[in-house]
């Protein structure tokens, strides 16, 4: 699909972002599923043959007609012409060979042309989807440059409001200036909603929110400036607001044109504008992030024990969590005990982390990997000392703000600016100018702490917002009340600050509410008051009576039914790479094949087919999905050590580093807790995309383990692992495998108790659409 890109076209992304170019793509993949399904199976009836072909048939009509549509679409923009013209070329040609794939043939073998067959149904469909995606993006292209278009009108006007020097021709230029804002509301409103992601959605979200805060602002302090042009406060606060309109243009352009500021960091300045892209002079990763990671490397040792390159990891990890703990640490508003005491914890931190690497240095055992239980000891008590750290900085963010809200001092200090500038009191003003600075920076210092505690990137982005438009706006009210005390008879400098003020204040009615939600998530009372209302689930299997099921949405069906077929398509690719073994009888195609199996149980699941009925089936086979991964990881060890040096091991090693990390984030994402319909669509989307992420890695490693088998003649025949035999975890129409199993499924029920699941619709054909709770 990359090969697709135009060089004429370099900032084309081809990843989809917008729900709309999402839910297109639905038909299509619902009958790529039913054409892919069809050379699963070994012998066709007539009947199924012929159905076979007509919808082989229907989807290269479809194609057709897709095409017709996108090529009339070229033809009206010639900047897109030549990359449109390709992209239907590939897709009418994924359609042609769909259809001759699916046509039926007097005489022909089926169990011959099988294999065949599922190899170049699977390489069309994949072409077909690539094209179409590609001929979406395209036309997604013409509503972006639409939306640029009303954004460089908006900056015409702008410029246009900023050089007029008369109440009539101002009058005018900012009516064409509102027309023009009005537009470019309505195009990045349906922009924002159209962004499948959170975080974008967030900044697209801030920056409307400072153009609607600011066309107000910029009225009035345009009028003052008019009315009294030899005033120097005057002309400093229009300019401030014409800054921050331009800045907030430009976030406009960022999000909609490469996904956000992220996409263009440097490895030197990763975060150098902050998460909302704003213009934040410089900040480092959140406390939460770093904590995440860190813990996250931590739980992960578990697995890859103690060596040098983990050591090292975790080594930086904790680097960072320094780094982020000194945020509380210098600040000027910590109070001493509150700083004490997070040095004593970070202290306690570090020893443990120390103590858990010298164990990781002595573990000796038999084969050198198996941990101990005092190791996992030394695990557990990093974690906790971990955990007591990042509850007492939050604690400490929640005393200052505390503090600050129940001092209230923004309201006084805007009613005795507002006091001294009528009376013409200009010294008074100057002393409340250093008073209203401080209370500026301390709520500044609120924000930078909540951000750092925020675990969510719309939460962090909003405080950035926050942090942002204070650090904006706080002059410019002083810049408004420094006009009024030169001219307290004037109307509209009183106005001015009236203005200004109103912004001061939402805003930190905008900052108390951060507060709380930061607070709330970090204390996991995310979610629950809004589910409140949904049934009440109890412990598993002592329901009397079905609970009544909530249907999934349009985009929420979509996501998941793409998701399950891109997992379809790796699960075909890892089954065609592991037949081409001549002897499969080994650890390295059994772990494969059995990983292949159970992701492939989760993709029927999206279609509401299979074995998997529930979420919670669905995030029992994630989790022995995942300890089969991790048993892929030492299998493929044991084979690597037999390979010599070569560019196809350094190949294999690269892509054996990530399995572990996979792993842990699947594991991770099952362990969340879920309260209500979206957090658990969210928890089995996020469980679909980890499986779907490490399915690939597998279908990789399975790939270059065999180049390596046949280049050096490595007896593979027999099992590479110590054991004799492969333990192997696959879901059966009846009971899990072993008993260990049941063990994980009753451990992954405790962990299920408060999660809403998904089960599968009666109508197979429907796929995944409903929702239930269990407990």
């Amino acid at each position: 699909m990359a090969g697709l890109l135009s060089k004429s076209e370099p900032k084309l992304n081809l990843e989809i972002r917008t729900k709309s170019v999402e839910q297109t793509l639905v038909p299509l993949v619902t009958q790529i599923t039913t054409l892919v399904n069809s050379k699963e199976r070994i012998k066709l009836t007539e009947k199924q043959q012929k159905a076979l072909e007509k919808v082989g048939q229907a989807v290269s009509s479809a194609v057709d007609r897709f095409v017709s549509v996108g090529q009339s679409i070229a033809e009206e923009h010639p900047d897109i012409k030549a990359d449109m013209c390709l992209a239907c070329h590939d897709a009418r040609l994924a359609g042609a060979s769909i259809q001759k794939l699916t046509a039926c043939y007097p005489g022909q073998d089926e169990a011959m042309t099988l294999t065949t067959d599922k190899t170049a149904m699977v390489r069309a469909a994949r072409q077909l989807l690539s094209a179409i995606t590609k001929v979406l993006l395209l036309a997604d292209h013409i509503v972006v440059k639409q939306l640029l278009l009303s954004k460089e009108k908006v900056l015409a006007s702008l410029a246009h409001v900023e050089e007029v020097n008369n109440f009539t021709d101002f009058v005018n230029a900012f009516s064409e200036f509102g027309k023009d804002m009005v537009e470019l509301a309505h195009l990045s409103g349906d922009r924002q909603n159209d962004l499948k992601s959170d975080k974008h959605r967030a900044q697209m979200g801030s920056a409307r929110a400072i153009l609607e805060k600011s066309t107000m602002m910029l009225l009035l302090s345009c009028k003052t400036f008019l009315r009294h042009p030899e005033c120097a406060s005057a002309r400093l606060t229009r300019q401030g607001v014409f800054s921050m309109i331009r800045q907030a243009q430009e976030l406009i352009q960022l999000v909609v044109v490469q996904g956000g500021p992220e996409e263009n960091r440097t490895e030197k300045s990763q975060v150098l504008n902050g998460d909302s892209g704003i213009g934040l002079t410089s900040s480092h990763p959140t406390a939460s992030k770093a904590f995440s990671d860190f813990e996250d490397q931590i739980d992960m040792s578990r697995v890859t024990m103690i060596g040098p390159e983990i050591e090292d990891r975790l080594l930086c990890a904790f680097e960072n969590v320094k780094e982020a703990v000194e945020e509380f640490t210098d600040s000027y508003y910590t109070s001493h005990e509150a700083r004490e005491k997070i040095v004593q914890l970070s202290d306690s931190l570090r020893d443990n982390l120390q103590n858990l690497l010298l164990l990781g240095h002595n573990v000796k055992c038999r084969d050198g990997r198996m941990s101990t239980q005092d190791f996992e000891t030394s695990v557990i008590n990093v974690l906790e000392a971990s955990k007591i750290l990042r509850k007492q900085l939050l604690a400490t963010a929640m005393s200052q703000a505390s503090d600050l809200f129940r001092q209230n001092d923004d309201e006084c200090l805007l009613k005795a600016l507002k006091k001294s500038g009528l009376s013409g009191d200009f010294d008074r003003v100057e002393e409340l100018t250093v008073k209203f600075s401080e209370h500026q920076e301390q709520l500044e210092e609120v924000c930078k702490l909540f951000r750092h505690m925020a675990t969510t990137e719309p939460l962090i982005i909003a405080a950035e917002h926050n942090e942002s438009f204070l650090h904006c706006l706080g002059p410019l009210i002083l810049y408004a009340a420094h006009t009024l005390a030169q001219h307290p008879e004037s109307k509209i400098a009183r106005e001015n600050l009236s203005v200004f003020s109103d912004a001061w204040e939402n805003q930190i009615n905008d900052l108390s509410i951060l507060v709380k939600e930061v607070n709330d998530l970090c204390q996991g009372r995310g979610d629950k008051v809004v589910y409140l209302s949904l049934p009440r689930p109890g412990k598993h299997g002592t329901n009397s009576r079905a609970l009544r099921p909530a249907k999934l949405d349009a985009e929420e069906q979509a996501k998941i039914a793409k998701l399950g077929l891109e997992m379809k398509l790796i699960t075909s690719e890892t089954e065609a790479e592991a037949d081409k073994w001549e002897e499969p009888d080994n650890a390295v195609v059994k772990r494969a094949k059995n990983m292949s199996s159970m992701a492939f149980s989760m993709y029927l699941f999206t279609r509401g087919e299979g074995p998997l009925k529930t979420t919670h089936d669905l995030f029992v086979q994630a989790h022995f999905f995942a300890q089969e991964g991790n048993k892929l990881y030492s299998t493929i060890q044991n084979f690597a050590q037999r390979v010599p040096p070569c560019s196809q091991k350094e190949e294999l090693l690269m892509y054996l580093d990530r399995i572990p990390m996979c792993c842990h984030q699947l594991i991770t994402t099952l362990k969340s807790a879920t309260f209500g319909k979206t957090a658990t669509f969210n928890k089995v989307d996020s469980a679909i995309q980890e499986t779907k992420n490490l399915m690939n890695i597998v279908a990789k490693v399975v790939t270059t383990c065999f180049v390596c088998a046949t280049k050096y003649n490595i007896d593979y025949r027999c099992s590479p692992t110590p054991s004799s035999s492969c333990q192997l975890t696959r879901w059966s129409s009846g009971q899990r495998s072993s008993s260990d199993n049941e063990s994980a499924l009753m451990d992954n029920r405790r962990l299920s108790d408060q999660e809403d699941a998904l089960f599968r619709s009666s109508s197979s054909g429907k796929g995944l659409s409903s929702l239930e709770k269990t407990g």
